[in-house]
Formats: C-alpha cells, sequence, structure tokens
C-alpha cells in the first residue's frame, strides 16, 4: 500500500508538471495580455490593440517575457496541486467519514482541490510575482513609475532582495489565496462535474483523452469566471508595488471599483 501510494504520487507530480509545461508554452502571450491590461488598463483599449503594441514596441519577444518564471510557477503549482489533491482526498474522508476507498462526490473531490491550492499557493506567489514583473516591466518605464527596468529574472530576484528581503516574494500572498482557494473549488467542481456527464452511468476512469480534455477546459473556465477580479487585483499588487509601497487587497479592490468599475 505504501509503495502504490508512492507511485501515485509520482505519477500526479509527473502529470502536474507536463501539464503545467502545456499551459505556458501554448497560453502565455495571451498571459502576458492580460496581466498588461489588468495593470495598465488605460494603455490598452483591448486584446489586438494590446498584441498590436507590444509587438511595435518590444517585438515578438514580448510576448514571451517572464517565461521562466511562468514555467517554474505552473510546474511547481500543478505539480504540487495533484500531489496534494489526492491527501486532500484522504482528509475530506476522513472528515465525512467513510472509507479510504470510497469514491467522493464531485462536491467533495471539489473541496479537497480547494484545499490542495492552499499548498500550491505557496510555491506560486513567489514566482508569479517576478513573472508579472517581467511582464510589465516595459510599460512600468512608460509610465515612468520606474526610472530603470529590468529585464532578466535574475535582475527582479535581485531587485526584490535588496529592496525587500526574502518577504517581497510574497507581495500579493493573500490575494493569490483568495483567488486559488475558491478558484480550485470551482475548477476541480467542474472538472469533476464534466467527467461525471460524459461517464453517463460508467466509471469516470474509462474516459478517453478527449472527455478529459474537454472536462479540464470547462474546468479551467468555471475557475477563471468565478476568480478573474480576484486575479486583477493580485496583478496589480504584484506589479505596482515595484514603484513603492502599495495598498492590500481590499484598498486595490475598492480603487479599481470607484475609479474603474467593471470593464473587460
Amino acid at each position: 500500500m505504501r509503495m502504490n501510494s508512492a507511485i501515485q504520487a509520482a505519477v500526479d507530480l509527473t502529470a502536474g508538471a507536463a501539464g503545467g509545461t502545456a499551459c505556458v508554452m501554448t497560453g502565455q502571450p495571451f498571459d502576458t495580455a492580460k496581466v498588461k491590461m489588468q495593470t495598465f488598463p488605460d494603455m490598452y483599449k483591448g486584446i489586438v490593440d494590446c498584441f498590436v503594441k507590444t509587438y511595435k514596441q518590444v517585438g515578438f519577444r514580448g510576448f514571451y517575457k517572464g517565461t521562466t518564471p511562468a514555467l517554474v510557477a505552473n510546474i511547481a503549482e500543478n505539480s504540487v496541486l495533484f500531489m496534494c489533491y489526492g491527501f486532500c482526498q484522504q482528509i475530506v474522508r476522513k472528515i465525512v467519514g467513510v472509507d479510504r476507498k470510497t469514491k467522493l462526490s464531485d462536491l467533495q473531490n471539489a473541496a479537497a482541490g480547494s484545499f490542495a491550492s492552499a499548498f500550491a499557493t505557496l510555491v506560486l506567489c513567489p514566482t508569479e510575482l517576478v513573472k508579472c514583473r517581467l511582464q510589465t516591466m516595459h510599460e512600468m518605464q512608460l509610465s515612468g513609475k520606474i526610472r530603470q527596468g529590468h529585464n532578466t529574472v535574475w535582475s527582479v530576484v535581485k531587485g526584490v532582495l535588496q529592496k525587500d528581503g526574502p518577504l517581497g516574494f510574497y507581495r500579493g500572498l493573500s490575494s493569490t489565496l483568495l483567488r486559488e482557494v475558491p478558484g480550485y473549488f470551482f475548477f476541480f467542481g467542474g472538472y469533476e462535474l464534466s467527467r461525471t456527464f460524459f461517464a453517463s452511468g460508467r466509471s469516470k476512469d474509462e474516459l478517453g483523452p478527449i472527455p478529459l480534455l474537454l472536462s479540464g477546459g470547462f474546468g479551467g473556465s468555471c475557475l477563471w469566471i468565478a476568480v478573474y477580479p480576484v486575479d486583477c487585483v493580485k496583478s496589480r499588487i504584484q506589479v505596482l508595488s515595484m514603484a513603492g509601497r502599495q495598498t492590500g487587497f481590499m484598498g486595490t479592490f475598492a480603487n479599481i471599483v470607484k475609479n474603474e468599475e467593471i470593464n473587460t
């Protein structure tokens, strides 16, 4: 039993790492545009305008700024998330008082995923901070918020350490937790509900790659619809704190609502 658990953890770790790598390589340009538009909404009219201006100002490489920390972030997050998911499922089983081999309901699996995301946040927050700062360095200089930008991962890391020390990497931790914990409740809830739909009474373990792919896409959509406003606040805290002290989650959230209302 101990060996089986270790093998399952290794499989979950590898699957999470592979999924994280695929996510970054396909989605990095869109993530870059998202962070730029979240942090500097007045600079861009929409995603097409953001893509065009980024290409003109920085070139194609501008879309892949922050790729290294993004890879580390996604691999680490997905690896820890899926490794802890099985562990958190056992915790949920103990809480509800069922046998460790009992299949959990979709709601219980969603709760397990939510618990697991809290562990993933600890490795995600520092790498996301470096990624977001690299992605918006050009805008920070263009807006006059900073005089000299950092163009490499190491220069950003060194700047954080010199200015704020090791704890500086955890700016936006509360925002990241507020995004991840409810977000992954909706992700795993949507994922498991979708798998149940495709299984149609059969075992979920018998599903092929296409239903699993669609289930993952549905789960991801549920996550982002639920927590996108929180992600916007997180981006601003992590990026704008480069220029000095930034207000916390509630202050930043209130400032957005007051000055910008709800924009897409």
